[in-house]
């Protein structure tokens, strides 16, 4: 029966009068759509080179697309397309393998795209691609969607066009030869092939031109002592997979050393095998992720460490040169040179002291040892920049000699130490340009302000290493008006055609053998590596100049780059700011790291408050030429050398960033000279600053239920039983192990897929790119520094990072053990609470353990969370009412509350509220209002993807493709997932391993994630 009831679609309906009914009922969109705008371009429309990007440009699919009003409300709609194209099925992923280098960071890729937008960042893993992405590199897909980006060319600080741009450019080269002035292109490290060929062509057409290369970070040391031996300025590419020994002095090879990237072939050799792993001795100031990683750590100011290399030079080479190292550490350097001496080609040694002779004395070690890891032929090519020539430009800039000046991914007005002079230089110039994704602190000062592309908006070539070869391809249409330096320089030296075509041309005479559509589906390519042959060069010298080396008066400032900023250049990206650091979980700030005897000794403190926040005492720094840096956070950090202090570079910008970005300070005016050590006095300042940090507990405190380490002599010598030691339970009077008690009754799990996730403790850096990689995958909101204080992180997954009370972590057991009495016991927990001042460091990561006996389905009121029957602990977001009982009921304090609605709230002024920023948002993962508990779904989108194609091709699912966004990001291998219902895959045979263990096992909620005990080979 019909029913003849009217429904409204709207109050204003009842008047039938009103001018908007009428135009509801006529029009299906209230609004035109903006046809005009193509459908009036009759050459567009009648050109048969009309693309779908070209029709999709004007009315879908970009920042401009028809917002059309529907008549029930707010409903946003976009133009379907008229002809599909064949390459994109919507709702399917499509992977573009492409590579970055950006001056500071580089690696081989592939990019997810979901409908022509990249929304997520993985590793090349075709043979060849041998560089994995950092937590910069997987968070850059989001500085592509930055509403802050330079969207048009500026001249003098007024919106212009590229042909006026281009026009100004010539004109200024024209009068710069008629009147003889100087040309300068100054830009960072370019490691492009084809770039560099334009360049010389730029030159050969300007003889008054020259091109100088500026690394913000400087290896202008390393670069001039290889140079001087071996003819080339290069990086010694080492490969630690193949040293069984390894000596650093200063270097944090798993960090940003020499670009870093050096952890996959290290992690290969700390994984026990056949009761064999490499030992790894490390001397430096700062606590770096190398000397958390490291089996011996000593902690030593820059002024010993050269004494110890002179020692260790003496030892390996035979030399006798006197040196004055401290007491205190000379018998553990012998110890480690005498044991490098011993290793032969199977050991190396590694040096990050930015001194000359200190390079030399690198190369020669590694030459008597014929080192097996020192690798000069495939040189790495990401370094070339040189301090002296970036000084003259400096002087000839202040001198008024420079006509004109174009840069390229370079900000020296915030990075070079001395900006003032340059910017006073920049004032006598006159024509500069920049060209720069950002209207950042240096093009702001410039003539003109050209905007430049993302890497994923770009065609490019790399030669990240001698011998390799990869291509950078566009996976987007360019969000703005912008243009490729490289497009400029072809137009500059009056060639025809675009860069992609001079690209093309140029590839052919490097792939030798291969085809340019190989090389670009494949990423990279590569070719024959020449030898390398060394000179002859006066080590004796450089070992006699650096014992002569002296400590410096007052504090000894070590400058480094953190994790999660670098250099700096991504300042303005949330991911980033909001991500932990490694050692001391801090983010959204730099500081002043510390020793426990000198925090003492200034009355410099940390304290955790009421609320459960940080706080710490200010200190001002001033150099030995009054430079003055004044009210600096302080954190007190375990393992800093006594009478070093540390401080973080890439922060404390204003320009083109969100005032939310806007923290910390500038610490490039203290990077005098391009040393990263410098002599500083310390005072306290007044006040306390309020740091974000997620993890309040700095010990282990002697619960080696949670991390359990072991070394590898007892590893090799005693059962797993006393290693890798079974909690027990009381069953009927009776020890058991907790394993074999069980509250719920099992179900069958050998029926289809059943996943398991397993981490090795001794492969994980702590580097951060799995917390990066799970934000792209699974859409995590990013909440802010107040947010974070109050301990409303909504990271997915965590790196817990612990410290031992002692000197090791089974100094900490032992002193546990010996505690007699309830009044001992409350003193030594609270003695151990403390971090020992040289102690060991592990990294945990841990997420959902996605239990199979999980505590928090079952004390659900709705069900929202329930366990799938492939192992996953499933959340149902509409379901979830927010009691937070799970989250009160779960062990591992893994899940999150949502506290606020994060997405298109102006409160939380991230990337989630704007419009540009949500095109990173993965369609597959939906994004969580406020009120509901969420968690690590162990990518549940990915393993059903996973199936499905498997499915739809008609064939089985091998091991290795299965995956989630972590396990994926893992570039050591510490991270492996898959099915342990396939009997033959590697994590089955991780499972079964006689060192995994679970978390807190005695709780008996049999997760599906596995731990790996950890061996240190002391």
């Amino acid at each position: 029966m019909s029913s003849n009831k009217k429904y409204w679609k709207s109050v204003e309906e009842l008047d039938e009068n009103s001018s908007i009914v009428e135009a509801l009922r006529n029009n299906e969109f209230v609004e035109e759509i903006p046809t005009d705008e193509f459908l009036g371009n009759s050459d567009a429309l009648s050109s048969s080179s009309t693309t779908r990007r070209d029709f999709l440009k004007y009315v879908g699919f970009s920042t401009a697309a028809a917002t059309l009003a529907a008549c029930e409300g707010p409903v946003n709609k976009s133009i379907p397309y008229v002809l599909q194209p064949e390459q994109i099925i919507p709702g399917v992923a499509d992977y573009y393998a492409t590579s970055v280098f950006d001056g500071f960071d580089f690696a081989n890729l592939l990019i997810k795209t979901r409908e022509g937008r990249p929304i997520k960042i993985d590793n090349n893993t075709i043979a060849g691609a041998k560089f994995s992405a950092n937590a910069r590199i997987h968070a850059s897909i989001l500085s592509l969607y930055d509403s802050m980006r330079l969207k048009e060319p500026k001249i003098e600080g007024k919106n212009s066009t590229w042909s006026a741009v281009e026009s100004k450019i010539k004109s200024s080269l024209a009068d710069a030869k008629a009147k003889g002035g100087q040309i300068v292109l100054l830009t960072n490290t370019l490691a492009s092939p084809s770039t560099e060929k334009l360049i010389a062509e730029f030159i050969g057409n300007n003889p008054n031109a020259k091109h100088v290369v500026y690394d913000a970070v400087s290896s202008s040391e390393a670069l001039d002592a290889f140079e001087a031996v071996y003819g080339e300025r290069a990086l010694v590419d080492y490969d630690f997979s193949k040293a069984s020994l390894i000596v650093s002095v200063g270097a944090d090879f798993l960090g940003d050393w020499q670009g870093g990237s050096y952890d996959s072939g290290y992690a290969q050799g700390r994984i026990p095998k056949n009761g064999k792993m490499s030992r790894h001795f490390q001397l430096e100031s700062n606590m770096t992720l190398s000397g958390a990683a490291a089996d011996r750590r000593l902690a030593m100011s820059t002024a010993n460490q050269k004494q110890a290399l002179v020692h260790i030079y003496n030892v390996i080479t035979g030399s006798s040169v006197a040196v004055s190292l401290d007491d205190k550490f000379k018998s553990e350097v012998n110890r480690a040179a005498q044991q490098l001496k011993a290793a032969g080609s199977k050991g190396v040694l590694v040096s990050g002291i930015q001194d000359k002779n200190a390079q030399l004395l690198v190369l020669a070690i590694n030459q008597v040892l014929a080192s097996e890891a020192f690798n000069t032929s495939g040189t790495r090519q990401i370094r070339k920049g040189s301090n002296e020539k970036v000084t003259q430009l400096v002087n000839e800039m202040k001198a008024g000699s420079i006509h004109t000046l174009i840069m390229s991914g370079v900000n020296p007005v915030y990075t070079l130490a001395d900006s003032k002079t340059f910017v006073e230089g920049l004032k006598k110039v006159k024509t500069s340009v920049a060209f720069s994704l950002k209207e950042d602190e240096t093009a702001l000062l410039t003539t003109i302000a050209a905007p430049a592309p993302h890497y994923l908006e770009s065609w490019g070539d790399l030669s990240l290493t001698k011998g390799t070869y990869s291509i950078t391809q566009p996976t987007i249409r360019p969000l703005f008006d912008t243009k490729q330096f490289q497009d400029v320089l072809l137009s500059l030296n009056g060639a025809s055609g675009t860069f992609y075509d001079y690209l093309k041309g140029n590839a052919s005479g490097i792939v030798s053998g291969s085809t340019w559509n190989k090389v670009l589906h494949d990423g990279v390519f590569v070719g024959a590596i020449p030898a390398s042959s060394a000179s002859s060069a006066d080590y004796s010298a450089a070992a006699n100049a650096l014992a002569r080396s002296k400590a410096s008066e007052g504090f000894e400032l070590v400058l480094y780059t953190k994790t999660g900023l670098g250099d700096g250049q991504q300042a303005n990206n949330p991911w980033l700011q909001e991500l932990p650091d490694p050692m001391t979980r801090v983010s959204w700030d730099n500081y002043l790291t510390v020793s426990n005897a000198d925090a003492k000794k200034y009355a410099l403190s940390n304290e955790i408050v009421a609320n459960g926040g940080l706080n710490g005492s200010y200190a001002t720094i001033t150099t030995a030429d009054g430079l003055k840096l004044e009210n600096v956070p302080v954190i007190v950090q375990p393992g800093q050398a006594v009478g070093t202090i540390g401080l973080a570079l890439g922060y404390g910008r204003k320009a083109a960033l969100k005032e939310e970005m806007q923290v910390g300070l500038n610490a490039y005016p203290l990077y005098k000279g391009f040393n990263d050590v410098q002599s500083v006095t310390l005072v306290k300042a007044a006040g306390e600053h309020e740091f974000a940090c997620v993890q309040g507990q700095k010990t282990l405190m002697g619960r080696g239920d949670i991390i359990k380490e072991t070394s590898l002599e007892i590893f090799n010598t005693k059962d797993a039983e006393f290693w890798n030691e079974q909690p027990m339970v009381s069953l009927d009077h009776k020890e058991v192990e907790a394993t074999k008690v069980d509250l719920w009754d099992s179900f069958d799990r050998s029926t289809g897929h059943h996943f398991n996730l397993s981490i090795d403790l001794n492969a994980c850096t702590g580097c951060g790119a799995c917390v990066i990689a799970c934000h792209a995958e699974n859409n995590v909101p990013v909440v802010g520094k107040a947010e974070i204080r109050r301990s409303r992180d909504m990271h997915w997954l965590r790196i817990d990072r612990y410290y031992s009370s002692e000197s090791t972590f089974a100094g900490d057991n032992e002193r546990k053990e010996n505690i007699a009495g309830l009044s001992s016991s409350l003193s030594t927990f609270n003695e151990m609470e403390k971090a020992g001042d040289n102690p060991q460091v592990s990294f945990q990561p841990v997420m959902c353990q996605h239990c199979n006996h999980a505590p928090c389905e079952t004390v659900c009121p709705v069900a929202a969370t329930s366990h799938g029957r492939q192992g996953q602990n499933q959340m149902a977001y509409n379901r979830c009412v927010g009691t937070r009982y799970c989250a009160n009921n779960c062990p591992y304090k893994v899940r999150r509350f949502n506290w606020f609605l994060y997405n298109k709230n102006s409160e939380f002024d991230y990337h989630m509220n704007d419009d540009l920023g949500r095109m990173v948002l993965n369609p597959d993962v939906n994004v969580r209002s406020r009120g509901v508990m969420e968690k690590c779904s162990m990518c549940i989108q990915m393993t059903q993807a996973t199936i499905l194609n498997a499915k739809r091709e008609g064939r089985v699912i091998v091991d290795g493709e299965f995956q989630t966004a972590c396990s994926n990001a893992c570039s050591t291998g510490a991270m492996i997932f898959g099915d342990v219902n396939d009997k033959e895959s590697k994590v089955t045979k991780l499972a079964e391993d006689e060192r995994m263990y679970h978390l807190l096992e005695h709780v008996g909620t049999k997760p599906n994630v596995i731990y790996h005990v950890k061996v240190r080979n002391t």
